[in-house]
């Protein structure tokens, strides 16, 4: 498994790194998004809303009294906030399993809360402080797909972008 860790210095640069993973997701991707309370989670969710060439009059907030919010650009976003669901009978019983294999990207704050109902196909990242506006991101893959995503984020060409 290929782990990668980048810090990031600023809001600036959190969105930057969204942004570019934004820009090559396809249909299927699937997001996991792990931190604690202001970490940076909906910042990077900007970013990846840019990528996807949502409109950017469109503000993009943290779902977390609506649960998701959909998003229409180069491809649906579903952004999903966990924080008050309680594990996988509240995931099942909300129909939200539906998302995680339809036509869109998924992106999901909170995402350890899926426990068994994260679909085995994803890619974790994990935000934490690192200073005052840094942020340490650490992009965990799972599967073939979530691998090749590291590699174009990752690739040398890439890097200058953040």
């Amino acid at each position: 498994m290929t782990v990668k860790t980048l810090i990031t210095n600023s809001v600036k640069e959190t969105i930057a790194v969204g942004e570019r993973l934004g820009s090559f997701l396809s249909a299927g991707d699937f997001i996991a998004l792990v931190g604690d309370l202001g970490s940076g989670k909906t910042q990077f969710a900007k970013g990846v809303a840019a990528g996807l060439a949502i409109d950017p009059t469109i503000p993009i907030t943290s779902p977390t009294y609506t649960l998701v919010n959909i998003y229409k650009g180069r491809l649906p976003l579903y952004h999903f906030d966990l924080y008050r669901l309680h594990g996988d009978q509240d995931i099942i019983d909300l129909g939200f399993e539906e998302y995680f294999y339809g036509n869109g990207v998924c992106l999901v704050e909170w995402a350890e809360r899926l426990k068994d109902a994260l679909p085995e196909e994803h890619l974790e990242v994990v935000l934490t402080h690192a200073g005052n506006e840094q942020r340490c991101l650490t992009f965990t893959p799972s599967g073939e797909r979530a691998v090749e995503i590291i590699e174009q984020l990752f690739a040398e060409d890439n890097k200058k972008m953040f």
